[in-house]
């Protein structure tokens, strides 16, 4: 789980990175778009112990 939330965390810096430097657009996009991927990853690996 750990290292889960270590990515979420990294994608989550990169989009606000990509999103504060208007030429780093792309790398908000990629960002947001492995923030959700993790994200519903985790949610079910998660689902998947219980």
């Amino acid at each position: 789980m750990g290292l889960i939330i270590t990515l979420l965390i990294i994608w989550l810096v990169l989009s606000i990175i990509g999103f504060v430097l208007e030429g780093l657009l792309w790398l908000a996009i990629i960002g947001l778009v492995l923030f959700v991927g993790t994200a519903v990853w985790g949610w079910v690996k998660r689902k998947a112990r219980a």
